[in-house]
């Protein structure tokens, strides 16, 4: 398969391989992209939670990017974990150059288990920082939460909490509502000029993890390929919720959905 663009990935990593900078190379792979990173975290982690994080020296962080994309310039970039306010001020001092390139951030937070990955004053600085130079930022509700203060009880809330983030800085904002307990999820693009609703049945199942890392790459990926936002963001969820349809169940807890969903695979009997 000839990769048809090229995405750096900036996340941690995750030792089950359903999230993180696992399930963004296998997202961007699967979508026929060529996949790179820039490692800034090392979790031990399960399908039952996370045990402990290993924060890379935010120095080699910014090394990582830096000297992969002098080498291969990406077509667009996907930012997942940051973990501390160092590694921030590292991502966002080599990132501001790219200005030409589109950025995708996914401000991860909490693991499904609850295990904080990122302290106040990272969040602080991440709003600081790294809202400006995002082309897109695509919180949960929870997430979109602690970043403006505001609680989200339905749809009307999360435009009104994707306008606040605009007024904040951000260009384009993608609210996701898998955290909603109604039959549908409803997913909402909020823009400068326009609203789309994406509206699906909810699947029924715990095996979800590492949906919001596939969300965001998939949608990196399909920006780099040249489709438009509303396009992209459309063709994202609609992989994310084909990945959940296969229903793994791996491990005690949520377990992984298939990034590969859209390759198929002849099992081999030796």
């Amino acid at each position: 398969m000839k990769s048809r663009s090229k995405v750096l990935i900036v996340a941690g990593s995750d030792s089950s391989g359903g999230a993180g900078i696992q399930a963004d190379i296998k997202t961007i792979s699967s979508l026929g992209s060529y996949a790179m990173t820039a490692i800034t975290a090392i979790t031990s982690q399960n399908t039952t939670g996370v045990q402990s994080v290993f924060p890379i020296n935010h120095v080699e962080v910014e090394k990582q990017i830096r000297f992969t994309c002098k080498d291969i310039k990406p077509n667009a970039i996907k930012v997942g974990m940051l973990h501390s306010s160092k590694i921030i001020n590292s991502v966002f001092y080599e990132l501001k150059k790219f200005n030409d390139i589109k950025i995708v951030l996914d401000p991860v937070m909490v693991a499904k288990n609850g295990t904080k990955l990122i302290d106040k004053g990272a969040i602080k600085n991440l709003k600081k920082k790294l809202l400006s130079i995002s082309y897109l930022i695509t919180p949960n509700i929870p997430e979109a939460e602690v970043l403006t203060n505001v609680k989200i009880k339905d749809t009307d809330d999360m435009i009104i909490v994707g306008k606040i983030l605009l007024k904040m800085g951000a260009k384009n904002v993608l609210i996701k509502g898998g955290h909603s307990k109604a039959s549908f999820i409803e997913d909402v693009l909020i823009s400068e000029r326009n609203i789309n609703i994406f509206r699906n049945k909810k699947i029924n199942t715990k095996n979800t993890h590492g949906t919001g890392c596939t969300l965001s790459s998939a949608i990196a990926t399909f920006l780099s390929c040249g489709k438009p936002l509303k396009k992209s963001c459309e063709l994202g969820i609609k992989y994310v919720n084909q990945a959940i349809k296969f229903n793994r169940n791996y491990g005690k807890g949520h377990g992984p959905i298939n990034h590969l969903n859209s390759i198929k695979i002849k099992k081999i009997f030796v």
